[in-house]
């Protein structure tokens, strides 16, 4: 048995990280002789109807492909030491697999249809894998997330109904030269709309951190890296009939705000994991509002790098999860750092990634999307939300740091910690170095020209001196006690705002379903049960027993009465007949 369930992480680990290399092999041929490979396979002709699949090879394509592949290698790998207590570790396996699949599909498809397979095919591992382990709270959060995924679902079927009216699916071939086409216009807000519940942007955000209910590697590889970043790759795709459009606007608003939410209430939720996931959900509104400017590969580029330390950071949570006797909440942590060095270290490399320090992955790509919005002739609303939400970034990192890493270890006091595992150093280790070096690799490899940005010295310096004061904010917050009058200088309802992600969750739930439920109890209880069977069934056989009762009363007491109620029946009948004739 545990011969099996090794085999099966061993076998996938090996396949997928070939085939990641491979990818990357051919990434490098594709961008060094500008190819684009365009397969189409003919599956059925029936009178002049040709059903088709096709696949499209391009550098953006194979590279997004080589990320996935590496990044769901080496979560396999980590599963197996994470979920060594599993029975069926084989099937939990089988459901990474499946969700690496549709992936694949989705990125290689130019077709809509197939696009939808793999589409829908994320939906589903994604919430097979948050009810993963079966209770309460993973069915509701399964539900949410499924049931908002359905909503960008019904999108893309509308968008393949739409698309019939010009004869393909294959969207690519007529993209760029049906642009100003009207129907074009509604399928690209179609698409929008379908991106924005994928990737979580408000009013969608809610089932992103409601997902953390499943296994910590599939958090790692499935909401953190790949799942989410699907709707800013489809987006990539459609860039072109997208960019003059006004509805693009209104998607740059609502990411910036997404991005301006996440900051705010990662600095107010003591759930490690979900920390972790309204992180993700603020560097997603960073690639929806900065390719919603008109940087297509710069959003790509940023996917990219956030993808390698955000898989990492919640690789290094599980851990200290594992740790910490399955406890999320950092209020209990503190001191990690002396039990589990390496995976310390790793926590730490990861988030600097994350915050943008310079030379680690996610300076390059960081430093230049504000850069560009620097550069950009936009609003002081939109800048003023990017660097406030620069520096939020600064300031829930460095407050999970001092919470986990710095403070007090504050769980019992007899406790057995145990060192890190080998199998999960070994994993993380791969993202470690990937973590460093993806950001200036992807640099050369994405912008091949040399590009530089001319700004004044102090907008240059933005990003450092919002870092720097996000970071001393965060360190100051960390070390407040609970009584101290800074804490709650906010009033208790705006803090209570800010906590629940600005009442998302609840208007996307109670909120929603409340009124249609209430509307449909008073509908049951008024008409279904109240009018409609007073004057229907139960209403009917009330009249006919009552009259029946009623002349049972004359037939059983007497026979007179009865006799003269037929007289009287004749002389009505006559009496209508005579003033119908006259």
């Amino acid at each position: 048995m545990f011969y099996k369930n090794y085999s099966i992480c061993y076998i996938s680990f090996f396949f997928l990280f070939m085939y990641s290399m491979f990818n990357f092999m051919l990434m490098i041929y594709f961008i060094m002789n500008d190819l684009v490979y365009f397969f189409e396979w003919e599956i059925i002709t029936l009178n002049s109807v040709s059903v088709v699949m096709s696949i499209l090879l391009d550098w953006m394509s194979l590279l997004f492909m080589m990320f996935v592949c590496l990044i769901s290698s080496v979560v396999i790998y980590y599963s197996k030491s994470y979920m060594q207590s599993e029975l069926n570790l084989d099937r939990f396996i089988i459901l990474v697999l499946l969700f690496v699949f549709s992936m694949i599909l989705l990125i290689i498809s130019p077709n809509m249809v197939s696009i939808l397979l793999g589409w829908d095919g994320l939906g589903l591992v994604s919430y097979c894998s948050v009810i993963y382990y079966q209770n309460l709270k993973s069915y509701n959060a399964g539900m949410l997330t499924a049931l908002t995924n359905r909503i960008g679902d019904v999108f893309i079927l509308m968008v393949i109904s739409w698309m019939l009216n010009y004869g393909s699916w294959d969207y690519i071939s007529y993209l760029e030269f049906m642009k100003n086409d009207f129907m074009m216009e509604v399928i690209g807000v179609m698409i929008i709309l379908a991106a924005m519940t994928k990737s979580a942007q408000i009013p969608f955000s809610s089932w992103l951190p409601a997902a953390m209910a499943a296994p910590t590697p599939v958090s790692a590889l499935v909401h953190s890296s790949t799942l989410v970043t699907v709707g800013v790759y489809l987006l990539n795709r459609f860039n072109m009939l997208l960019i003059d459009m006004f509805f693009f606007k209104i998607l740059l608003m609502l990411s910036i705000l997404t991005m301006f939410m996440a900051g705010i209430s990662a600095n107010h939720e003591f759930d490690l994991k979900k920390i972790i996931a309204l992180s993700t959900l603020s560097q997603l509104g960073l690639m929806m509002s900065i390719l919603s400017m008109g940087f297509p590969n710069l959003a790509f580029f940023h996917l990219l790098t956030h993808a390698m330390f955000k898989a990492l950071l919640f690789m290094c949570a599980g851990v200290i999860i594992h740790m910490m006797n399955d406890i999320q909440d950092i209020r209990y942590m503190g001191g990690v750092s002396i039990y589990i060095p390496l995976t310390s270290l790793c926590l730490n490399i990861s988030n600097m990634a994350l915050c943008g320090i310079p030379f680690l992955a996610g300076f390059y790509s960081k430093d230049l999307v504000l850069e560009m919005v620097s550069l950009s002739s936009l609003n002081f609303l939109v800048f003023f939300f990017y660097y406030i939400s620069t520096g939020l970034t600064m300031f829930y990192t460095f407050r999970l740091l001092m919470y986990t890493m710095v403070m007090d270890f504050n769980l019992m006091v007899i406790y057995n910690l145990y060192d890190e595992d080998f199998i999960m150093l070994k994993s993380m280790m791969v993202l470690l170095f990937m973590s460093v070096i993806s950001g200036s690799m992807l640099s050369w490899l994405i912008f091949s020209y040399p590009y530089m940005i001319y700004l004044p010295f102090n907008m240059k310096m933005m990003v450092i001196y919002v870092s720097l004061i996000g970071g001393i904010l965060g360190y100051l917050v960390s070390n407040m006690k609970v009584y101290s009058v800074n804490k709650f200088l906010m009033t208790y309802s705006l803090s209570n705002f800010f906590c629940l992600m600005w009442f998302m969750p609840n208007l996307s739930t109670y909120g929603v379903t409340y009124y249609f439920l209430n509307l449909g109890q008073n509908l049951m209880k008024n008409i279904d049960l109240g009018w409609s069977e007073l004057y229907s069934g139960q209403g009917m056989v009330n009249i006919l027993k009552n009259n029946s009762i009623f002349y049972n009363i004359f037939q059983s007491n007497n026979m007179k009465i009865y006799l003269f109620s037929f007289v009287l029946w004749l002389f009505i009948m006559l009496m209508m007949i005579t003033m119908i004739i006259y």
